[in-house]
């Protein structure tokens, strides 16, 4: 349940026109009182004699009663409490319920005060009422209102308990503002997947993701195909900017422009010019990633992604061991990363990872101040990943998006784990949220490497050989290991770090020793890429197969149930 105290208004008469109206779009259905101070307020919505101006002539009456220069000019009151979507419809009776609990959490009508504000609640949709308020008590006071929003909220979730509907987690005021009423019916009658508030939020983030100047940035806006206005000042310095959808338009023809704040706080000029900051020196504290891997010889897409595996991969140990704004800079710097990475994805994958960045968004923002400059790996990762241009989502490319997607996954669940210790619920659950999204894309991506690593360890006399090295380097978790569907592939790997040179034992002990495995139920899987990416190997196995070296469908199938997650 989601209550939202609007701006304070000064005209009575004109919020009671719009909650019994036909609605912006002609949304609103059957507008009716469901409660109000008194139970004989007239309701124009269900009695044909009562009019709107004898409802505002009732609940402005304390007003007037004040001499004229104690009238307060605003003071109009507007709470509108909306259910989830998955939530039952509620009858007249609960809502009217509800509505007498909220005002009296926010200080409008306590129960029991025959002095209290005069009020009402108009119902004109299945899933939400409206409150409409006048902030002069009967003996002339005004009420209390202070914390009125988190008093809203903190009722919502007792009365989610009490009604048994979904819990909802208690806002920070970090989040970006909600789509409309208005805006969701129109994005409805157009057939918009999202709507344009949202679709633009997403174009604009992958805009910013490791954009390093203003030329950059609203140059993305301009291929992305929006409509941007850049806000000057009287000096000619850029002030802000607004954006648009070409085929977004009001009842005039004219495009509806959204300024970069109104889509989340962190999309302001001011604060997308915050990212540009130079690269921060490490402090004596700061905990640096002993690994300096030596590139592989690939361009374009693969390269960018293995880049960006091994930012990721220091980005993690920076959130799980840095201070708190060296963490929040890595986690923000994250959702950049998702966003470039869903943009540069192929067909395949695109979806999952959209929504693994779509969802991570509210994990990117607390009130925990990022400290620009320690995420410039990060963002820089992010700019490459955009420039490298899209994947194939096959070949060498195909297979370190896999290895990319499996490392995200940590770092989201790492960003996860923090906010969780800092009691950031929207945040961590959200990031929960994207780490599923992102398990689903690994499926989708690890699926072809993965099935030729398999058939290549099906070999028992490999098996064989490589079980001795795992049992001699990772005695506590080796049998575990030996009996997971994936171990095949990791026998490949172990088999290909060997013939590259390296120590099969010393790399596992490597692998394992900065992050633990809890978090995965496929623990061959994520060692795989791990020791591909410390041995320098190619992540696409096929390329040290001959060509006639085909996966076969059951190769395929044990693959696919390998990379399973959860």
């Amino acid at each position: 349940m989601i209550p939202r105290v609007h701006k304070m208004g000064t005209r009575t008469i004109g919020l009671i026109r719009y909650l019994y109206g036909p609605g912006t779009h002609e949304e609103h259905t059957d507008p009716h009182l469901v409660a109000a101070w008194d139970s004989l307020v007239p309701d124009p919505g269900r009695n044909p004699k009562a009019t709107y101006a004898d409802l505002q002539r009732l609940l402005d009456q304390p007003v007037e009663a004040l001499p004229k220069s104690r009238r307060p000019t605003e003071h109009v009151w507007h709470l509108s409490v909306r259910a989830a979507p998955e939530d039952p419809v509620l009858s007249d009776e609960q809502w009217g319920d509800i509505a007498r609990r909220m005002v009296a959490a926010t200080g409008i009508a306590h129960e029991g005060d025959t002095a209290a504000c005069r009020w009402a609640a108009v119902r004109h949709a299945d899933d939400h009422i409206h409150i409409i308020a006048t902030t002069v008590r009967e003996d002339g006071r005004r009420p209390r209102r202070h914390n009125e929003a988190k008093r809203s909220q903190a009722e919502a979730r007792l009365i989610e308990t009490d009604y048994g509907l979904r819990r909802l987690n208690t806002g920070d005021g970090t989040a970006a503002q909600r789509p409309t009423s208005a805006e969701r019916h129109k994005a409805g009658r157009f057939q918009r997947e999202r709507t344009p508030r949202e679709e633009l939020r997403e174009s604009v983030r992958r805009a910013a993701a490791g954009a390093q100047s203003e030329e950059e940035f609203f140059g993305r806006l301009a291929h992305a195909g929006l409509l941007v206005k850049r806000r000057l000042a009287p000096s000619g310095d850029l002030l802000g900017y607004t954006v648009a959808l070409p085929d977004d338009r009001n009842k005039n023809g004219e495009p509806v422009f959204y300024s970069g704040s109104k889509l989340a706080p962190d999309l302001s000029l001011p604060r997308i010019r915050e990212r540009w900051t130079q690269p921060a020196e490490p402090s004596s504290d700061e905990v640096v990633s002993p690994e300096q891997p030596v590139l592989p010889p690939v361009t374009g897409p693969a390269y960018a992604r293995r880049r960006a595996t091994t930012a990721t991969w220091q980005a993690l140990l920076l959130i799980e061991h840095g201070d708190d704004g060296m963490a929040a800079a890595q986690i923000a710097a994250t959702g950049e990363v998702l966003d470039a990475l869903a943009k540069t994805s192929a067909a395949h994958t695109r979806k999952e990872l959209r929504d693994a960045a779509f969802a991570f968004e509210r994990a990117s923002r607390s009130h925990v101040r990022a400290v620009r400059g320690h995420d410039h790996a990060l963002r820089q990762a992010a700019h490459d990943l955009v420039h490298s241009g899209p994947a194939l989502g096959r070949g060498e490319d195909g297979a370190t998006t896999a290895m990319l997607i499996d490392t995200a996954f940590f770092l989201v669940t790492a960003a996860a784990n923090w906010h969780a210790k800092k009691h950031h619920a929207q945040q961590a659950e959200a990031a929960h949220q994207a780490a599923e999204h992102l398990c689903a894309a690994y499926e989708i991506a690890a699926a072809q490497p993965m099935s030729v690593l398999h058939q290549r360890g099906r070999s028992l006399p490999l098996q064989r050989r490589q079980a001795a090295v795992l049992r001699q380097a990772l005695p506590e978790i080796a049998e575990h290991i030996l009996a997971e569907p994936g171990w095949p592939a990791l026998a490949a790997t172990l088999a290909d770090t060997q013939a590259a040179g390296h120590n099969p034992a010393h790399l596992l002990a490597e692998a394992t020793r900065h992050r633990e495995l809890d978090s995965t139920t496929s623990v061959s899987d994520v060692l795989v890429w791990r020791l591909r990416r410390l041995a320098h190997l190619p992540a696409e196995p096929a390329a040290s197969l001959p060509r006639h070296a085909a996966p076969t469908q059951p190769a395929l199938k044990a693959a696919n149930n390998a990379s399973r997650r959860r």
